[in-house]
């Protein structure tokens, strides 16, 4: 009997895609896929003022196809650990521009793996949304930032993809694609409100390192 997208995928290393993500969903539940997914090795998370975080990415290339496909499902298994909707590469210090990310909720998991992604348009028109950062926690913030864009990108097999995106899905790719740029949600803000709240975050890492040490 053919085993479901999932297990192709283990022993191939391909990812299936939305649409076979979706069979298999339907097939086996989402709990025990989410537990097949959350099997791999998390990664741990750099921390805001990791210098890492503020390299920019280098393209995927044809000779990191390997690395890539190993390294994808580690990284949705460290997003859904943390949990987040959305990680990138460099948030694992990675130098990749590689991104995963899943705005389909917890009972219709949608996972997505992009590699190389580009935004080729974005609407003149702009929103605002709250967002928030695995690299940055306990930060959250109102970001202005284009209502749609048009994004680009390949896929692990090395099919190239185009979409639009509007709402959460997005925002969570523009925020994605900001870390393979070395930019984080807070250089949106005023420096004012950007400086709050870094040290903020500082005091609180500072608390929480010291409570460890006493441990």
């Amino acid at each position: 009997m053919p085993g479901t997208p999932f297990r192709r995928y283990r022993a191939h290393k391909t990812w299936p895609g939305r649409a076979a993500v979706a069979r298999s969903v339907a097939r086996v539940g989402v709990r025990r896929y989410l537990r097949r997914i959350m099997s791999d090795e998390k990664l741990p998370i750099l921390l805001v003022p990791d210098p890492r975080l503020r390299l920019k990415a280098r393209p995927v290339a044809e000779g990191d196809g390997d690395a890539v496909r190993a390294l994808a499902p580690r990284m949705l298994a460290t997003m859904y650990a943390a949990p987040g909707i959305g990680l990138a590469a460099p948030q694992i210090g990675s130098d990749l521009r590689l991104i995963v990310l899943d705005c389909g909720g917890k009972d219709t998991p949608e996972p997505m793996v992009l590699v190389n992604p580009e935004i080729i348009a974005a609407s003149k028109e702009l929103g605002v949304r709250e967002e928030g950062c695995l690299s940055l926690p306990g930060l959250y913030a109102d970001v202005q930032r284009p209502q749609r864009i048009k994004l680009r990108w390949r896929e692990l097999d090395g099919t190239r993809k185009e979409m639009e995106a509007d709402g959460l899905l997005g925002v969570c790719m523009q925020h994605e694609i900001d870390h393979l740029n070395g930019v984080l949600f807070v250089d949106h803000l005023s420096a004012l409100k950007r400086n709050m709240m870094l040290r903020k975050l500082a005091k609180e890492l500072k608390l929480k390192a010291r409570d460890a040490d006493g441990e």
